[in-house]
């Protein structure tokens, strides 16, 4: 169902993955996974272009299909009129926050994150206010007395926050996430969730979706959230909005103009959401064994690596301060070993001495990741 990831096929691909490097990179750094698309999402873009069925997009039944997908598979009754089709999670964001916030004014974050926050918001015209996440012994959680104190300034207007986190793996609690509602609250500032990695989540972990909470705040909340990591779909360009409130709701839909998804992304997302959820399956089993097998083979090449297996994605976050290669430990794994992970500095000031790295793939070129990281490592010579 995944298919075999072999390397020859992946090399004759086309997306920025596959072409951002010289062909002897391994590359494992954007969130991009290496398995076969779902058939059922292949059948349904299949059928809309021999229906040349490409013209601007419309809901259609978006928001029945992820209603039902939240209901079998995240426990939560999410109403099908609150939810939104948009071009990608980050997009929805910047447009809410514009709305929600006035220029020049502060958004509060929690660092590592992914590097999206810095840059979209920046280029939006919104300041950052980090309340970084706090790391014990590669353990993050949220941070809440620091996240008090920044939404306490006067010039911040939201919090954005993500969950499941990007890069760290976690999976927030109820009652983590319930004293962040009680912040935003106090503080009234607006709050927008990304849960992009929420069909991600592995085994022995429980995700709450925000909006299940019935806490006040979720009436002024939007959440953001995709088909495209879950089922590996980022080119077809939908993402999904879902409203706290009818008020919520008005907010978008006033933007329904810079917020245009594309048909084949809608399409594609209904199938995923509906007819894919047995390859969501096949691959989160897969993921489950990745994370594992990576434990293995860092303590037997790269012990001197800290790493703590996420709870949900197929992305891993690698401390790699013991190893001597400064800040960013990804150009010499990039320059020494041709494996290419994302930079742990793009993640924030925190993740200096860090990389990301993708599991997202077969174990065969996961085990190949880690040896050229082990043969750069040598090349350093501070094995």
């Amino acid at each position: 169902m995944l298919g075999d990831c072999a390397l020859e096929d992946l090399r004759r691909r086309k997306s920025f993955k596959w072409r951002a490097y010289h062909g002897d990179v391994l590359p494992a750094f954007v969130a991009e996974m290496d398995f076969d698309i779902a058939e059922p999402i292949k059948n349904a873009i299949r059928e809309a272009l021999d229906a040349n069925d490409v013209g601007y997009p419309d809901k259609g039944e978006l928001g029945d299909a992820y209603a039902g997908f939240a209901s079998a598979r995240l426990g939560w009754a999410a109403d099908p009129a609150l939810v939104v089709p948009i071009p990608d999670v980050m997009t929805g964001i910047v447009e809410a926050l514009t709305a929600l916030t006035p220029p020049g004014s502060a958004v509060a974050i929690s660092p590592p994150v992914y590097p999206p926050f810095f840059f979209r918001l920046r280029l939006a015209e919104r300041r950052l206010a980090e309340a970084p996440l706090r790391n014990r012994g590669g353990r993050y959680d949220l941070d809440l007395d620091a996240l008090d104190r920044v939404l306490a300034a006067e010039d911040v207007h939201a919090y954005l926050l993500c969950s499941p986190h990007n890069p760290v793996g976690r999976v927030w609690s109820r009652d983590q996430l319930m004293a962040v509602a009680d912040l935003c609250v106090k503080h009234d500032v607006a709050l927008l969730v990304d849960e992009i990695h929420a069909p991600l989540v592995l085994p022995g972990a429980l995700f709450i979706p925000f909006l299940s909470l019935g806490h006040p705040v979720t009436e002024r909340a939007i959440v953001f959230t995709s088909a495209t990591k879950g089922w590996n779909i980022p080119g077809v360009k939908c993402g999904v909005a879902i409203a706290g409130s009818p008020a919520a709701l008005a907010l978008l839909e006033e933007r329904w103009d810079a917020l245009l998804s594309a048909q084949l992304g809608v399409v594609a997302s209904v199938a995923a959401f509906t007819s894919a959820r047995p390859w969501l399956d096949a691959m989160v089993a897969q993921l489950d064994e990745n994370r594992t097998l990576l434990t293995r083979l860092l303590a037997e090449s790269l012990p001197a690596v800290g790493y703590v297996p996420p709870e949900a994605s197929f992305l891993t976050w690698l401390d790699c301060r013991g190893l001597g290669l400064g800040d960013d430990p990804a150009a010499a794994f990039l320059e020494r070993g041709r494996v290419a992970l994302s930079p742990g500095p793009d993640f924030g000031d925190q993740g200096r001495g860090y990389a990301r790295l993708n599991i997202g793939t077969s174990p065969a070129l996961i085990g190949e990741a880690v040896k050229r990281m082990a043969a750069a490592v040598t090349e350093a010579g501070v094995a």
